[in-house]
This record gives C-alpha cells, sequence and structure tokens, in this order.
C-alpha cells in the first residue's frame, strides 16, 4: 500500500429492526466537499488524535479503527464500539482526493442522533435492500464503495448475520476501464490480473455488479 496516501476510517451501524431484518445509518453530506450531495457512512480521516490513542502507533488498521469511532461520534453524536473490520478501499488514481478507507462493522449504540450541521445535513436508517432501491430510482445518491458494501449484506437476516458475515477483510483497489466500470482484485481487466469478473457498471442506473 502507498504508505503516503492519507488513510481514513468509517463505520457501517448495524440494527435489527422490530418488523425483521435490519438496518444500517446513512447520512447525507453537503452539496460541496468531499462525496458532495452523497449518502455515506459516518467517517473521516485519521488524525494525529487517532494515532496517539493506538496502542500500537504503526497499526493502520487499529489507527483507521480509532478514527471511525471519533468521526461517528462528531458527526452523530453516538460512539460504537466493538468494531469489526469489513474491507479496505483504495481509490482510483483518477479520484481527485485520494484517501485509502477502512470500513468497519458495528453494532448501533443506543441514543438519540446528534447531527454535525456542517457535516451532515440529514441522517436515515435503512435497510441495504431499501437503499439501494432508492439508488436505482435516482432518489438516493450513493458512491461506489457505499453501494458495493450496501449489496454485500442485501441477503443477511439480521445485524448478528452480518457481523458474522465479515471475516477476512477484503481490499479493493478500485481501476476504471471504458463504459464506467470499476474493477478490482480477481477480474480479468484489473492491473493485478485474474480470470474471471469483479466489477460495478456505474454508467446507468441501476447499477451492475458481476464477481464470478
Amino acid at each position: 500500500m502507498d504508505a503516503m496516501m492519507p488513510v481514513g476510517g468509517t463505520v457501517v451501524l448495524l440494527r435489527d429492526r422490530q418488523a425483521g431484518g435490519f438496518e444500517t445509518l446513512l447520512i447525507r453530506r453537503p452539496d460541496h466537499g468531499s462525496f458532495a450531495g452523497g449518502w455515506v457512512f459516518p467517517g473521516g480521516v485519521v488524525d494525529d488524535a487517532d494515532a496517539a490513542l493506538a496502542l500500537d502507533g504503526s497499526d493502520e488498521q487499529e489507527i483507521a479503527a480509532l478514527a471511525a469511532m471519533r468521526e461517528c461520534e462528531e458527526e452523530v453524536g453516538i460512539r460504537p464500539a466493538d468494531l469489526v473490520t469489513l474491507s479496505c478501499w483504495v481509490p482510483p488514481a483518477e479520484a481527485p482526493k485520494r484517501v485509502r478507507t477502512w470500513f468497519f462493522l458495528a453494532p448501533a449504540p443506543s441514543g438519540e442522533l446528534t447531527l454535525a450541521v456542517d457535516e451532515v445535513v440529514e441522517a436515515r436508517w435503512l435497510t441495504p435492500s431499501k437503499a439501494l432501491q432508492l439508488h436505482a430510482a435516482d432518489n438516493l445518491r450513493l458512491f461506489p464503495p457505499t453501494w458495493v458494501t450496501l449489496q454485500a449484506f442485501v441477503q443477511a437476516t439480521s445485524a448478528a448475520d452480518a457481523l458474522a458475515a465479515a471475516s477476512v477483510p477484503e481490499l479493493y483497489a478500485t481501476h476504471i476501464i471504458a463504459g464506467g466500470v470499476l474493477v478490482w482484485g480477481g477480474d480479468a481487466e484489473h492491473p493485478e490480473g485474474g480470470e474471471g469478473h469483479h466489477r460495478l457498471a456505474t454508467a446507468a442506473l441501476p447499477w451492475n455488479y458481476q464477481r464470478d
């Protein structure tokens, strides 16, 4: 990994629904800055305080988890614990701002949300299926890492089921090919090579994810 690239942490909060299934918290960013107007999971870039709190100051994953917890508390007023590492996302070379971001899962702590007015326009608890449906209808703007993460949990039946599904963290080193298609490791057109497909077609709605 590029040691010079900034690092961030994002937390996917999970809570069960009384009607069955589970939902996750998505927040909408302001119409300026990073992910302008997009719906994302709470999170942000590592700062010096995160590194200072880490038991191992050289452990990027631990530092990113601390950043994810801190940013979540700052952005929505609740601080998660017991984070489970899900994935690491490396932006494509074309990205205007490149931050290597670790995604974590965590049970949603109790408490009311308190939104940071300068960072969060609104927040919604949605099932993965509902969020993807709204995106397909052009009623919810998602970015590829959020979309793929939601897609991975469509079949999960509970928050515990989703947490149990996370085992070995997966690396998504994003590469863009023609037609607005993003490819990751294992895809035949990824620079790292592969024999199958691991890609997301984003040129038109609904997006199409293919992995085989």
